[in-house]
């Protein structure tokens, strides 16, 4: 990413501070580093900026701030409980300098904008992030969540060549469950050399085959934060794909969440993987993976059955 190396696998904090408390966190982020991992990502909005504030307590205490890529967003609010996205240039600035004072860092690795704003011009947009790398307080920049002429846009106006702070990086949803990323926001990000990050490669967590029986009372399907975000990865059609998965990990020995993730690490395109866990247990069990490869007629008879998804 840039000119920097980043680990393959990315760890997600979005429960940290809500649903994952700073021990588990901290057991998290040790095991993370232990195996290799420097890629941290996180935004404003989780937790409320609990998030950031549970790293930021860890960087040079835990871990030392140098082993770390940390990566945060911003744009993103609560008000009143009602979600809201504004990418005016003084809201995403004032996001920044309360993100850099909750993980106590003196700059952030990656800096992203969380959505796409149709209510601020993007040429506004992106004068903040000319203004956080020229101002020393972030190093990169990078999108979230934008569609394909929406990441060819910002790129294009965002060049180097006249003095701006390229774009990056581009973070979207990809899994096995949700594979329109590969229509334009995949090619147009290897067209433009921008890094493409994939976040929730478990289909919401619903491709460890957890949801095949119901939905069991301790998992996010059932949580209220996050309900209405696993329902729609529970249709017939997702069925049949986490069936698929579930045959597969049988027959090579593997557990569904290895086999599912492992698929989209490997993905043409795709330079990072965002992944999440409650627990530590948890993310032990998803770091496993590094040692996975899939075969490829495995990979193949995934591609077709989880096709136009």
């Amino acid at each position: 990413m840039g000119g920097v190396s980043v680990s393959r696998l990315g760890l997600g904090t979005m429960t940290w501070g809500r649903d994952t408390d700073e021990n588990e966190a901290a057991q998290q982020l040790q095991e993370f580093v232990e195996a290799g991992g420097n890629f941290v990502d996180t935004a404003a909005i989780y937790g409320d900026g609990d998030a950031e504030r549970v790293l930021g307590g860890f960087i040079g205490t835990l871990v030392k701030r140098e082993n770390l890529f940390i990566s945060t967003k911003a744009g993103v609010s609560f008000k009143d409980g009602v979600r809201q996205i504004s990418n005016s240039r003084n809201d995403l600035i004032s996001d920044l300098d309360k993100s850099l004072a909750r993980l106590n860092i003196e700059h952030i690795d990656l800096w992203q904008i969380q959505s796409w704003d149709k209510n601020t011009p993007l040429e506004e947009t992106l004068s903040a992030l000319d203004y956080a790398v020229s101002s020393g307080k972030v190093r990169y920049v990078g999108i979230c969540n934008f569609n394909g002429w929406q990441l060819a846009r910002s790129a294009t106006l965002q060049n180097p060549i006249f003095g701006k702070a390229a774009i990056t990086s581009t973070q979207n949803e990809y899994s096995l469950l949700n594979r329109k990323a590969e229509a334009e926001l995949i090619p147009a990000s290897d067209a433009l050399g921008v890094s493409f990050i994939a976040w929730s490669p478990l289909g919401r967590g619903v491709l460890t085959g957890k949801y095949r029986n119901g939905v069991p009372s301790d998992s996010r399907g059932a949580s209220p934060h996050f309900a209405n975000f696993v329902e729609p990865y529970l249709s017939d059609k997702s069925k049949q794909i986490v069936e698929a998965v579930c045959v597969a990990a049988d027959g090579l020995g593997y557990s569904p969440l290895e086999v599912a993730l492992s698929w989209v690490r490997d993905a043409p395109g795709v330079t990072t993987t965002l992944v999440g866990a409650r627990t530590g247990a948890q993310l032990r069990g998803i770091l496993t993976v590094e040692q996975i490869v899939l075969p490829q007629q495995v990979r193949l008879a995934l591609d077709e059955i989880s096709e136009n998804i």
